[in-house]
């Protein structure tokens, strides 16, 4: 998404932006991560028997967890662990702390996402020979081991086990970042629809006004009915956004997540529903509602229902209104056709050019 809006994305660690999309304030030296509650069968084997908790840990339960570990667990520096939306969440190490490490995640490589490895837990290692490094990495996989101890005797995930659902017992680490993020704003007033950290993260450190809502909260067990309620709120209020505000910015940025769920969970069919909802009930709205408008639509990345997750092909992109494309579907067939674009091209020569 960074690539996207023209900047390089290393610039800006994925935890800092988790951090700050959650509402966290950061000071220079604290470290942030991303995080997932996830179920293992014990340390010793280290098996990661579902990466996401079932993809069905509720809000409740996972801020009554998040409360066991804050109160409970122990550590020589001050820490603050913040749950998010269902599985996430976010921990921020207070002092000064370098982000040179290595993910505790098995499933993403620094700056990358692995579809291949293994299920099995790994630790943070520092990248280079400083001991700030050293001591970075030593807390993480210290607040990993240790979160076991807590979370795997909780009554929460006591219960969830007689209910034959997968403990939240542990707890993954990944993109690291230290220091406050210093972005550039992006040229002209821009708006966001916020309701996943990471989106509200970006569009705070890029110079975006928020447009923000309640998530509804996940209860019960069924993640998809959870899904579409999202989706379909995520829907009007970006459709709000837009009828309230258009005359008063240049830019609107909205970012949709719901479609990358099914992606990972290998279910074509809610992935394929899910897009008919947003052509029916946002995309029709746009055709004719932006006018004279420039409308630019894109995926951050591919999510294979065969894979069941990111990979690297590249996505589709459509640029409305455009006499040279406007006769054709936007589909990943029609966008091999079409020209090649980088994210910083494809900002300059669609939005900001006259």
């Amino acid at each position: 998404m960074l690539s996207l809006l023209g900047y390089e994305p290393m610039d800006a660690p994925r935890g800092q932006l988790e951090a700050m999309g959650a509402g966290v304030k950061l000071r220079n030296g604290d470290l942030a991560l991303r995080t997932n509650f996830v179920t293992v069968d014990n340390l010793e084997d280290g098996n990661i028997l579902d990466k996401r908790a079932g993809r069905n840990l509720t809000t409740r339960e996972a801020r009554i967890l998040a409360k066991a570990l804050n109160k409970g667990l122990k550590m020589p520096f001050k820490f603050e662990f913040l749950p998010t939306i269902q599985h996430r969440g976010v921990l921020v190490f207070r002092g000064g702390f370098s982000d040179n490490i290595t993910n505790a995640d098995p499933y993403y490589g620094n700056g990358v996402a692995l579809s291949n490895s293994k299920n099995k837990i790994v630790y943070s290692k520092p990248l280079d020979e400083e001991d700030d490094s050293k001591l970075s990495a030593d807390l993480v996989n210290a607040f990993m081991r240790h979160s076991f101890k807590i979370l795997d005797e909780h009554k929460i995930n006591l219960k969830r086990a007689k209910r034959g659902l997968f403990s939240a017992n542990f707890i993954l680490c990944r993109d690291a970042g230290s220091g406050l993020l210093r972005l550039n704003k992006l040229k002209g007033k821009w708006m966001a629809l916020g309701y996943m950290p990471l989106e509200i993260g970006i569009a705070k450190a890029t110079g975006m006004e928020v447009y923000k809502f309640w998530y509804p909260k996940f209860r019960g067990t069924d993640v998809y009915n959870n899904l579409y309620k999202g989706l379909n709120k995520a829907i009007k209020n970006a459709l709000k956004m837009l009828k309230r505000n258009w005359k008063r910015y240049d830019y609107f940025y909205i970012h949709f997540k719901e479609t990358d769920v099914p992606g990972h969970d290998g279910r074509a069919e809610d992935k394929k529903k899910m897009i008919e909802i947003l052509d029916s009930e946002f995309f029709s709205f746009l055709r004719d509602f932006i006018g004279d408008a420039k409308l630019v639509i894109t995926a951050d990345h591919t999510t294979s229902c065969l894979k069941k997750g990111h990979t690297a092909d590249p996505v589709p992109v459509l640029v409305y209104p455009s006499g040279e494309h406007s006769k054709k579907r936007f589909t990943e067939k029609g966008g091999m056709k079409g020209k090649k674009w980088s994210g910083r091209k494809l900002l300059e020569e669609t939005l900001f050019r006259k």
